[in-house]
């Protein structure tokens, strides 16, 4: 051919020969996306964008890889691009509304634009999809299950709604009906991490420690598999799930070393130095948990739990100190 075959690092040589044929590639691509893998699918879609910089097929997973990898700039230069040459093609406007969505606090345009996307064409599974998120992230929730629902009669065989929709239903404290749309998801993808964690949670939530500890560390290694190491903070309440249930499992060291990992991906959150300062109570260290409580409500003044906790060990400190000047004077 005339033209450059991409690099073998770019496409596994499984699929060698079929290097110009794009829509394995882009398979290939959305493999990598539904294993979480944005890194690798990135790489694909990016080769596919250069040499067909409007491949249908490409586009949405492009753009959601985009979405997943934070890379704003990239999204805001594509969807301007899509919406000068194709206004009248949904993915312009999916693109549009996934930008506002990604830059946060612009709930409304993001919901303006994929409405269009859906205007354009009902059957548009991944506009209605980021139409649900645009609700959720306010906990609108039944809109939020509204445009879930509609996206998993239109994207029959991806998980993806049956997870938001299990989300929504978690939160609104539904936790049976939560359980079964995870499972259905799990039957479509049982490789997801986000899945197994999710999964782990209603284990949690149920109370059966062992199985939710299960759920939480297959996720941990499936995330570890993909090589996406544990670096990117959307993984953050996975850790802190982690120290929970070792917690749960009377694994002190362990759980707190799950706690610290979480801290290091996102380092201002009250709650992890507060679950710190519970570990260390229960330890019977209450100098260090008199500590975890002090930082915990210097993040968030409001935390009841710290503020009971902190009374507690101080008691409980000033106690101890008190029996050894007892021990002292005699």
């Amino acid at each position: 051919g005339s033209y450059n075959k991409p690099s073998e690092t770019v496409i596994p040589e499984s699929v060698d020969g079929l290097q110009e044929n794009l829509d394995v590639v882009v398979s290939l691509a959305e493999r990598h996306y539904y294993n979480c893998d944005f890194k690798m699918c990135y790489k694909l879609t990016s080769v596919v964008m250069e040499k067909d910089p409007f491949h249908a097929s490409c586009l949405p997973v492009h753009i959601g890889t985009l979405v997943e990898l934070n890379k704003a700039n990239e999204l805001f230069y594509l969807s301007h691009k899509l919406v000068d040459l194709y206004p009248s093609n949904p993915v312009s406007w999916f693109a549009v509304g996934c930008y506002y969505l990604m830059v946060g606090h612009k709930n409304e345009h993001a919901r303006r634009y994929l409405s269009k996307a859906t205007t354009l064409e009902k059957t548009y599974g991944p506009a209605w999809i980021a139409y649900g998120h645009s609700f959720a992230v306010e906990s609108e929730h039944d809109q939020a299950m509204a445009a879930y629902f509609t996206a998993a009669q239109l994207m029959k065989g991806c998980h993806l709604p049956m997870l938001y929709i299990g989300l929504e239903y978690g939160l609104t404290n539904n936790s049976k009906l939560a359980e079964r749309f995870f499972s259905q998801a799990l039957s479509i993808a049982p490789e997801d991490p986000f899945v197994m964690h999710e999964v782990g949670v209603v284990a949690f939530q149920n109370g059966e420690w062992k199985t939710a500890e299960k759920w939480f560390l297959d996720a941990l290694e499936k995330i570890k598999a993909i090589g996406n190491e544990v670096t990117v903070d959307k993984w953050e309440p996975l850790l802190n799930n982690l120290g929970h249930v070792c917690r749960k499992l009377k694994k002190y060291a362990e759980a707190l070393d799950y706690h610290r990992q979480a801290l290091v991906l996102i380092p201002q959150n009250a709650s992890t130095y507060s679950a710190i300062g519970y570990i260390h109570s229960l330890m019977g260290n209450f100098e260090n948990a008199v500590d975890y409580f002090h930082t915990a409500l210097g993040l968030r003044r409001d935390d009841t739990f710290s503020v009971t906790m902190l009374g507690h060990c101080i008691e409980m400190y000033i106690g101890d100190s008190e029996a050894y000047i007892g021990a002292d004077i005699k």
